[in-house]
């Protein structure tokens, strides 16, 4: 069983992942809203795929982990409940 403190301390790293992925978001909005604007003003052509797709994509895919880990990801929680189940194979004596 975890402490108050333990909670406490995990309470504040998914906090903190969750204030960084925001910020990581509103970054990546902002930064794309201006390589689009940088696209669409000195591009002659409209054909085809446009370049700021790319860095979308990758810096996206990096910002979908990220969005995981602050919102779905309970490491701590898994372990211990591997933990307690391996008390309870301990305290049966297997």
């Amino acid at each position: 069983m975890e402490t108050n403190q333990q909670k406490d301390e995990r309470l504040w790293r998914m906090a903190k992942a969750r204030t960084g992925f925001r910020n990581h978001l509103m970054t990546y909005l902002i930064i794309n809203a201006f390589l689009w604007g940088i696209w669409f003003l000195t591009s002659d052509n409209y054909h085809g795929v446009p370049w700021p797709v790319w860095p979308m994509l990758g810096w996206g895919l990096g910002l979908a982990f990220q969005y995981y880990n602050a919102y779905h990801r309970d490491t701590l929680g898994d372990a211990t409940r591997e933990y307690e189940k391996l008390q309870q194979e301990k305290e049966r004596g297997l």
